[in-house]
């Protein structure tokens, strides 16, 4: 079969690696965003998914804008079986729509989590259980008919990386597997009564307060290591876990000091702290910065 792929970051390069060491799948084109300046020095880089299609002899096309006119007029010249698409970052218009089934792998359990920030919004709910949803892409966001489900179970003190890096493998495998057995499956309106939401993360969704442990906690796993979790201070929490879930403490008191760490009280609930980062600073041990702004046991980290 031959196979349409669009894609931009590790994710989707993952996905299409596993599509290009299948013998039944051809992939004939390659659609990726634009190279973007990256660092200080803003040197011209490729996407990942750009330099695997290289690698592999597949053609790969670059628009800016997928809805241009002669974008959409060049991608109908290019026979398909299907069109895969994961993470691209571009709607698909309804002309390519129409030119395959669109097949989209988004890393939530459908209706729940539509939008930019599925895993994230997974580990700041503290959810148990997750997965990948295959499905049909329709104009909506993320609104399509789902294909199938794979699910995984989430740890409670798992963290971004892990989970998006367990979630890439599962959407490798449930692609593959969507595409080789597609005419045994049916697929089934979503319950748009059910649907919830999640925005893309900015920066200023790492500040937190001493409110809640486990919802301060949650927040470090699903923004580490962007854009991490920081107090109004601009002090950035580097290393912590939950101490208690529902002790009841002024917020911010310094609780207890030991000898690699100090517990910190939440209104509800305590956290223990390793390391933290002042503004314009270098990652220190907690201990070495509560010595060096003179703070001790009741005393308050801010």
């Amino acid at each position: 079969m031959n196979i349409i792929f669009m894609g931009t970051p590790d994710y989707a390069k993952v996905i299409l690696e596993r599509l290009i060491q299948t013998s039944a799948i051809n992939v004939v084109a390659v659609y990726t965003q634009p190279d973007k300046p990256v660092g200080r020095k803003k040197v011209m880089t490729p996407p990942e998914v750009k330099v695997l299609a290289e690698e592999n002899s597949i053609e790969v096309y670059q628009p800016s804008r997928l809805r241009d006119a002669d974008t959409v007029k060049e991608l109908l010249t290019i026979k398909c079986d299907y069109i895969v698409v994961a993470a691209y970052g571009q709607i698909l218009p309804r002309e390519i729509l129409d030119h395959a089934p669109c097949i989209n792998l988004h890393a939530s359990i459908l209706p729940q989590y539509r939008g930019a920030s599925p895993i994230q919004q997974t580990l700041l709910n503290g959810d148990k259980q997750t997965g990948v949803t295959a499905m049909f892409m329709e104009e909506g966001l993320d609104t399509g008919d789902i294909i199938k489900i794979d699910t995984i179970d989430v740890d409670d003190n798992e963290m971004v990386e892990s989970l998006f890096s367990r979630l890439t493998d599962v959407a490798a495998d449930l692609t593959v597997d969507v595409l080789e057995n597609y005419s045994s499956f049916t697929a089934v309106p979503q319950d748009d009564s059910l649907s919830t939401h999640c925005s893309k993360i900015t920066k200023a969704d790492g500040e937190v307060e001493f409110i809640n442990a486990v919802t301060l906690y949650n927040k470090y796993r699903a923004f580490t290591p962007w854009p991490g979790i920081y107090l109004s201070s601009g002090l950035k929490l580097k290393k912590i876990s939950v101490e208690n879930k529902t002790s009841s403490n002024e917020a911010g008191k310094i609780l207890k000091i030991d000898s690699e760490s100090i517990v910190v009280g939440c209104r509800e609930g305590s956290i223990r702290i390793y390391m933290v980062q002042a503004p314009s600073k270098k990652e220190i041990d907690i201990l070495s910065y509560i010595n060096g702004k003179r703070l001790t046991l009741a005393d308050t980290l801010s």
